[in-house]
């Protein structure tokens, strides 16, 4: 697969569902069995009237536990007579989906959408029976619904952290797997114990192998799991922290409640870097959206890249006395500036009134720039404090562990409760600040709109008789 479709959502193709009036149903069984094809459907169903199956499942007043289909037509009066509430479902949504179609002759066809790549092979499906899948141009202002790539292991199990915040529009790119790299990278800096970071490894095995069994629906979030251990890890080794300072790693690189200005210096460095990867998928986002002229006066497109580069030249020009890149940093903010109040004007109902709420935007976009980098500074924050917590643990631990045998045991329990109680808090804290810098620094900047979700209509299809 070329990477340019592998950052993208799934490609989508427009379809018509074609076939013979009599063979309709069986041609939408096979559409329901595939279910890889999401048909277009009316957005009022008070105006399609309920079917026969439709009006036995309300007199039932029974909740169907899920909906299956019929290979052939069923009895509906003996399904009704059994109770059978998942087959009646499952043909009053056939029925619903038969009602909408549209009827030429001895003809009927539907609308939907459907991955390109699965196009022919369930257009194969309904040969047989008469039945076909024509692809169709996508009709103009209408984005196709998204289906992002959940193929991988790891892939599918950062997939959550990009729903959870909504869906991608079609036409940007798929952030999938970038963002997953990037939480874990943030968590494991403010979780930084080598200690703790073993301890996930061990949830992430247990979630692998199914343990205990009522956690197992989770199974599929271990890549996620083992990420966040690892990059935990990694900084416990850097900070030199093994269930908190117990002397047992050396430190690698900084003891972040020794040297606090110098590991809020890096978060700080490493905000800028990740705002400015975000500006870059914001470009590419904005162009597919709009074209040119989109991406060059949107804040989130170039013209906010060069108001960031240019403020952030500016800073390290003054801070290092450089003339030339506090003046390279000017000239860039300004243009950048210049560039984001002409977007921001043309969106206003202009006049006096657009002139000053463009005044009132453009400072609030660079207020926000300078909030938002060092937001960055709360990973800092909340590493210091879970090495705050573990040298608190250690030192009571410490105290205790010379003074007899029932200090000693004292010694383990405080060890022991205090580590599950650091390791609870600070996972909690460090995974809930970790998402807020994602959604609300980087993903901000990727994304200005949503798209929708593609949603295929797939029914279990029964192939043996009916029971009655």
């Amino acid at each position: 697969m070329p990477w340019s479709e592998a950052v993208r959502p799934v490609r989508m193709q427009r379809v018509a569902i074609v076939a013979p009036c009599e063979t309709l149903r069986e041609t939408l069984v096979r559409i329901a069995e595939a279910g890889n094809v999401e048909i277009d459907r009316i957005d009022d169903p008070a105006h399609v009237a309920p079917g026969p199956a439709a009006r036995r499942l309300q007199r039932l007043r029974a909740e169907p536990s899920g909906a299956l289909l019929c290979a052939v037509p069923p009895d509906l009066d003996a399904l009704e007579e059994a109770g059978r509430t998942d087959l009646l479902a499952g043909e009053a949504q056939l029925e619903e989906r038969i009602g909408t179609a549209v009827r030429r002759g001895t003809v009927a066809a539907l609308a939907g959408w459907c991955p390109a790549a699965d196009v022919r092979p369930t257009a194969a499906r309904l040969a047989d029976v008469g039945g076909v899948l024509v692809p169709m141009q996508t009709p103009g202002g209408i984005d196709p619904p998204t289906l992002l790539r959940g193929t991988g292991v790891v892939r599918g199990s950062f997939s959550p952290l990009v729903r959870t915040y909504g869906t991608v529009p079609y036409a940007d790119i798929d952030p999938t797997m970038p963002a997953g790299i990037v939480y874990v990278v943030m968590f494991g800096v403010m979780f930084g114990d080598a200690g703790h970071g073993a301890l996930l490894l061990l949830i992430a095995l247990l979630l692998y192998l199914g343990r205990p069994r009522r956690l197992t629906p989770l199974r599929r979030l271990w890549p996620f799991v083992a990420g966040a251990g690892l990059a935990a890890t990694a900084a416990g080794v850097a900070y030199g922290e093994f269930f908190g300072p117990t002397g047992m790693l050396p430190v690698l690189w900084l003891d972040p409640l020794d040297q606090p200005m110098r590991l809020l210096a890096a978060v700080v460095g490493l905000g800028i870097a990740l705002l400015a990867l975000a500006y870059g998928a914001g470009i590419v986002n904005r162009w597919r959206e709009g074209g040119l002229v989109n991406a060059l006066y949107a804040a989130s497109g170039i013209a906010g890249a060069l108001l960031f580069l240019g403020l952030a030249m500016l800073a390290g020009g003054v801070y290092l006395g450089l003339t030339t890149y506090t003046i390279g940093g000017v000239v860039l903010a300004v243009t950048g500036l210049a560039l984001a109040g002409f977007g921001l004007f043309t969106a206003s109902p202009g006049g006096a009134g657009g002139a000053v709420q463009t005044g009132v935007q453009l400072f609030d976009v660079v207020v926000r720039l300078g909030s938002n980098v060092f937001s960055f500074a709360r990973l800092a924050a909340f590493g210091m404090t879970h090495a705050a917590l573990g040298e608190i643990v250690w030192r009571g631990t410490s105290a205790l562990a010379g003074k007899g045998p029932a200090a000693l045991l004292g010694a383990v329990i405080v060890f022991t409760v205090g580590n599950a109680l650091a390791f609870a808090l600070e996972a909690l804290v460090a995974g809930v600040q970790a998402l807020r810098l994602e959604f609300y620094e980087l993903f901000s900047r990727v994304f200005e709109t949503q798209g929708r979700p593609f949603r295929p209509w797939q029914v279990p299809v029964q192939h043996t008789e009916v029971a009655s």
